[in-house]
Order: structure tokens, then C-alpha cells, then sequence
């Protein structure tokens, strides 16, 4: 009875996330404190970092990409210091509609890559970030394409 029990708790919890991601190989899932903001976190032995934020929001218009797109670039820009290298129209694994923001940054006279990719969902904005210094981003970005697109939106 408590290994049921066990494996009850295990699958509700993993239906109480708004998203499914699948961690590709040469990155590791970390397990995160309860206190996370990250709903998934996983990375790649040089540090580059792929997560998942769930953030709960309601009200008109809170399923409009272009306030998020433009509400997102300006926080990153202004408060972060990143420079918005390319937008794109993307499309979550279960074909939900949802946009990739390309950031740029140098840090110490050294460059960094950090992508946000966010679809909305109910009254989730689900947020996925990759990010990590350029020369091993662009070594693991194929497997960063990869597990974006393996994100699916319930």
C-alpha cells in the first residue's frame, strides 16, 4: 500500500506542472529546493543552464504574447543589461503559439548567451530560460533547440 501510495503522490505531482520537458543528453535534471523559482532546472557540466518558470497570471490580456514580448524585452534590456539580438515565433511541442527572445551580454569582457522562450497557458505564463557563457552554449545549443522544442504546454 505505500509503494502505491508513493507512486499516487509521484503522478499528481507530476501532472501539477502546466508543461512536460524532456532533458536531453549531456544535461542533468537537478532536483530543486521547494523555495525554487524554477519549476525544471537541468545543465551541462560547463554550467550551461536550461529552466522552466511557471508564473501565474490572470486579467485581460494576460494571454497576449506581444505585451509579454515587449514587457520581457524591456526588463532584460533596462534592468539586465542584455541586448536583444533576434525574436522568433515558435511553436510548443502540442502547437500551442509562443515567441524566443535572443539575448546577448558581456560579462568581465567575456560574451554570454541567454534565450527566453514563453507560451502562455490557462492563466500560466510558462517561461523557459537557456543561458550559459557563448563558447559552451554554442557547443550545447543544438541540445538546447532540442529541448525546447520537446516542451509541450497543458
Amino acid at each position: 500500500m505505500k509503494k502505491f501510495l508513493a507512486i499516487f503522490v509521484l503522478a499528481l505531482a507530476a501532472c501539477g506542472r502546466p508543461f512536460d520537458v524532456k532533458t536531453a543528453p549531456g544535461f542533468l535534471e537537478l532536483k530543486e529546493a521547494d523555495s525554487s523559482s524554477y519549476a525544471y532546472r537541468a545543465t551541462t557540466p560547463e554550467g550551461v543552464v536550461v529552466g522552466v518558470r511557471v508564473v501565474d497570471v490572470e486579467g485581460e490580456g494576460s494571454h497576449d504574447l506581444g505585451f509579454w514580448t515587449r514587457a520581457l524585452t524591456l526588463q532584460l534590456r533596462d534592468a539586465g543589461g542584455y541586448a536583444l539580438l533576434d525574436t522568433r515565433d515558435v511553436k510548443s511541442r502540442d502547437g500551442a503559439p509562443g515567441k524566443q527572445l535572443r539575448f546577448g551580454r558581456d560579462e568581465s569582457g567575456k560574451p554570454y548567451v541567454y534565450w527566453v522562450t514563453f507560451f502562455t497557458s490557462d492563466d500560466h505564463l510558462i517561461v523557459a530560460e537557456a543561458g550559459g557563457a557563448k563558447p559552451q552554449f554554442d557547443a550545447a545549443q543544438s541540445s538546447v533547440e532540442w529541448m525546447l522544442a520537446s516542451l509541450a504546454v497543458k
